[in-house]
């Protein structure tokens, strides 16, 4: 069980999904796709009007087709459920803006300074936020991941299990592992 079990009675209010894809294409470039539905089991009172229970309050996809440099070459954004129709949603060309943009290089800054607030959709927007992870996990198959290449590996010192100064650099990756830290660092 990933959780222990609730302390208390509950009942299910709210549900969110979200997906993340990624495709390589057969003309070399790669789509990362993201997916978000936000579903209520009981009839739901918004300001705009009554959402049923089990239609979805909000319902949103993005791609984006990227190079193996992670270069941003294509992006399009689509709301198919939505609070205020005909408001939310014709914000979602504006979605193209990210095209020319490096996932790897202030992308999530950039997000900010061109969709903070009432520049953009906070849900796709949050979405967003995620392809520079999801990219690479879409790419991790094509390398392995200790190979040789001359360079740290990208996920070193980016999470516990492989600071460089840990077991798990230790153990899987010698050659990048460095001295226990010795407290005053």
């Amino acid at each position: 069980m990933p959780l222990p079990p609730p302390s208390a009675p509950r009942t299910l209010t709210h549900t969110r999904r979200i997906r993340f894809a990624g495709y390589r294409r057969t003309d070399g470039l790669w789509d990362l796709e993201a997916h978000l539905q936000d579903v209520k089991p009981q009839d739901y009172l918004l300001s705009s009007g009554t959402r049923p229970a089990g239609m979805p309050v909000h319902d949103m996809w993005i791609r984006l087709t990227v190079d193996r440099r992670y270069n941003v070459l294509a992006a399009c954004a689509s709301t198919d459920a939505m609070p205020y129709e005909g408001i939310c949603d014709v914000i979602t060309a504006d979605y193209a803006k990210v095209v020319g943009l490096n996932l790897m290089h202030g992308f999530r800054k950039a997000l900010k300074e061109r969709f903070s607030g009432v520049r953009g959709c906070s849900h796709l927007t949050e979405l967003l936020a995620h392809f520079p992870t999801v990219a690479l996990q879409t790419f991790a198959g094509e390398v392995r991941d200790n190979e040789d290449r001359g360079h740290k590996p990208f996920q070193l010192d980016r999470c516990h299990a492989l600071d460089t100064h840990g077991e798990g650099v230790r153990r899987y990756y010698p050659k990048w592992h460095k001295a226990a830290r010795t407290g005053t660092e």
